[in-house]
């Protein structure tokens, strides 16, 4: 446990940096569009080198050192962070940089993380997976609760430049940490004497193919994932469209999430998770989606930060558990292949679901719900009010809704409700 809480502490203080600019480039970016399709746009560049990566990834960090992959993953990060920086110094900086940056960022960065998931199965005994997961969901909570209070707080004095530069200290950290760590590498799996490099780089989609309950969990996440960008992609803007563009009261609402969710990474960290891990999978998504359509609906600033502590202390308990099933189920030998392709299966929606928030917002949702739209006079208009934001908080219930029916229907999935009856899959 030393090495992976000495790495899991220099990815602490990276996370912290990175999401106080993410945070902070939301509002630049909001500033200067003023719509919701520039945000949704940068999850989308991120995201789509990610998915051509990924089956390529997986055989790297299966076939060389990954502590030299985790390296290059923060480095190239930093490297990004600091051109950032150089281009708003000098003036220059445009929204279509920031969809580069991205692009490189999330590249480097799914390769960083691969590595570092697949290397977990190797620091920890399998007893511990779901703590590690948890510890997994705290460093990303635990920056939710930091960064968006800091960056809020310093973005009004220090603007997005010195939020770039602390970003680029804790990378520095990083880097440090991995530097003095020794990270064990798997025993690389057999390879047939006939296997074709295409055969490789498929092995992960086989494997899959292979055990129906690993593909009825696929496709659950795709769904699920779908949902939860096209809720969460507009929610960012919906919330500073309807508080005049105020930086504080935003990173107020992001830090009650991340504190919800530290209380719950540490819940399930002592805890270590419900015996069926299914049950964290399905209640916890369910409670989730239940908490954005009610911070949607509502006004009432108070209810909203009652409303994200809630739903932050859920949102560790579905990756977590599913974390869990997935370390049990995969050989170590093979998981950089197969996590590679879950990925890439889970996470196709992703980009799909970001492309999609925006423009509906900004072309439908939000104009309709304008003082002279045509939903103005409706109960919708009733409901959820009208002016800025609130098509965007129409948007976001609607998908949360079939997020919910989804999450709940999981139950009515054999291959689901028996995955965790049947035997660790070998690496076939």
């Amino acid at each position: 446990m030393r090495t992976f809480l000495i790495i899991w502490l220099g990815q602490f203080a990276s996370s912290l940096g990175s999401e106080m600019t993410n945070f902070a480039i939301t509002i630049w970016a909001w500033e200067v569009t003023g719509q919701a399709t520039p945000l949704s746009f940068i999850m989308v560049a991120t995201q789509i080198p990610r998915l051509l990566i990924s089956p390529f990834a997986g055989l790297w960090v299966d076939q060389f050192n990954r502590k030299t992959l985790m390296l290059l993953g923060d480095a190239v990060a930093g490297l990004s962070t600091l051109a950032l920086l150089g281009l708003l110094l000098t003036d220059n900086l445009q929204t279509w940089q920031l969809y580069v940056s991205g692009a490189v960022n999330g590249l480097f960065g799914y390769i960083q993380g691969l590595a570092h998931s697949a290397s977990i199965s190797l620091l920890i005994p399998s007893k511990h997976y779901a703590r590690a997961s948890a510890f997994e969901s705290l460093q990303m909570s635990g920056s939710y609760v930091i960064a968006p209070a800091i960056a809020g707080a310093l973005y009004g004095i220090a603007g997005l430049s010195g939020i770039l530069a602390i970003d680029l200290v804790t990378f520095g950290v990083a880097i440090a940490t991995l530097s003095a760590v020794q990270i064990p590498q798997p025993t690389p799996a057999p390879k047939a004497l006939d296997e074709s490099a295409w055969q490789s780089l498929t092995f992960g989609f086989r494997y899959l193919w292979q055990h129906p309950g690993l593909r009825a969990l696929l496709g659950f996440f795709l769904i699920s994932n779908l949902i939860n960008s096209a809720s969460f992609s507009v929610f960012a803007p919906m919330v500073l469209a309807r508080n005049g563009n105020n930086a504080a009261a935003m990173g107020t609402l992001f830090s009650f999430f991340g504190m919800g969710g530290l209380i719950g990474g540490l819940t399930l960290g002592i805890w270590g998770g419900p015996k069926r891990r299914i049950h964290g999978i399905f209640i916890f998504s369910a409670i989730w989606k239940v908490g954005l359509m009610v911070l949607a609906i509502t006004r009432n600033f108070a209810i909203h930060i009652g409303t994200a502590l809630a739903s932050g202390f859920c949102s560790p308990f579905p990756g977590s558990c599913s974390q869990a099933i997935w370390r049990v189920q995969v050989a170590p030998e093979v998981q950089g292949r197969v996590f590679a392709s879950r990925f890439l299966v889970t996470q196709l929606a992703t980009p799909i679901g970001a492309a999609i928030a925006g423009p509906l917002a900004d072309q439908v949702f939000e104009p309709a719900l304008q003082p002279e739209g045509f939903l103005a006079d409706t109960l919708l208009g009733q409901i959820f009010g009208v002016g800025a934001g609130a098509g965007m908080a129409l948007q976001m219930t609607l998908f949360a809704s079939f997020g919910l029916v989804v999450a709940l229907g999981g139950y009515g999935i054999k291959p689901l409700m028996t995955l965790e009856d049947t035997p660790t899959k070998p690496a076939t």
